[in-house]
């Protein structure tokens, strides 16, 4: 399917308007974080998420939702204040390939996030450059895991300059940075704009995108991102991502 740019823009911002919808909410892991107001919370709550995110979309949600009620439904203030034999009961927890021993790392790596880096935000922003992220999700990485940690737990965060997509670091990041006007994405991370951001590649999204011709290569990894957030610039350099929800959407739910 071959369009004129013009052609391809107006289709695809009509896709943006039809999902990117408070209804998107609903059957998406975004929920989650949404059920929290205070923003180190939704933070928090979305990165776990997010880090799950793979596989049948209910179980992620049902899985995420397990997570937060191991935190006693207060992510932040367990992350800072817990004690040693709080971590016990998050052994029993398991995602796929992501089990309890993952997730104490995790919280103990956010720990040290906020006790010694100031916050997720703070970091993050730390290395941004002019028109990506994918440098500050490498030293986000590298911060993360600066402590003592588990070999098994680092293949749980993906690292861009090692050619990957990072899609659920970048899914994560469009959550947090994106303001949108129609509450799906949080935008409460204002020191990041969302020109900076790229395109969650997966599956879905890698397929469609390769049907209207914003992507050849055949790989969903770093490389195709580079070159998917290049023509999804071309479209709108200030809000690039927004054409996620219609990638995944046409992708998801109208098998495009």
């Amino acid at each position: 399917m071959k369009l004129k740019t013009t052609e391809l823009k107006s289709f695809l911002n009509e896709k943006v308007a039809l999902y990117n919808h408070p209804k998107f909410i609903e059957s998406d892991p975004i929920q989650v974080p949404h059920r929290f107001s205070k923003k180190e919370d939704i933070e928090i709550a979305g990165f776990l998420t997010a880090t799950i995110a793979w596989g049948n979309r209910k179980s992620i949600i049902n899985n995420a939702n397990r997570m937060m009620e191991l935190l006693d439904h207060s992510p932040f203030e367990f992350v800072t204040q817990h004690q040693k034999s709080d971590l016990e009961r998050l052994q029993s927890f398991v995602h796929r390939t992501f089990n309890g021993q993952d997730f104490v790392q995790f919280i103990k790596s956010l720990q040290h996030i906020y006790k010694v880096h100031g916050g997720l935000e703070i970091l993050f922003a730390k290395h941004v450059e002019t028109t990506s992220l994918q440098q500050s999700i490498h030293e986000f990485k590298t911060v993360f895991f600066e402590m003592p940690h588990l070999e098994r737990t680092k293949k749980h965060v993906s690292d861009p300059l090692k050619n990957s997509a990072a899609k659920r670091i970048n899914m994560y990041l469009r959550w947090m940075v994106r303001r949108d006007n129609a509450g799906v994405d949080f935008g409460i991370w204002r020191s990041l704009s969302p020109s900076q951001l790229s395109c969650p590649l997966d599956v879905h999204s890698g397929n469609v995108a390769r049907k209207l011709g914003l992507l050849r290569r055949q790989q969903n990894d770093g490389k195709a991102l580079i070159e998917l957030d290049h023509n999804l610039r071309q479209l709108d350099p200030k809000d690039p991502v927004k054409y996620d929800f219609a990638l995944f959407g046409l992708g998801v739910f109208e098998g495009f």
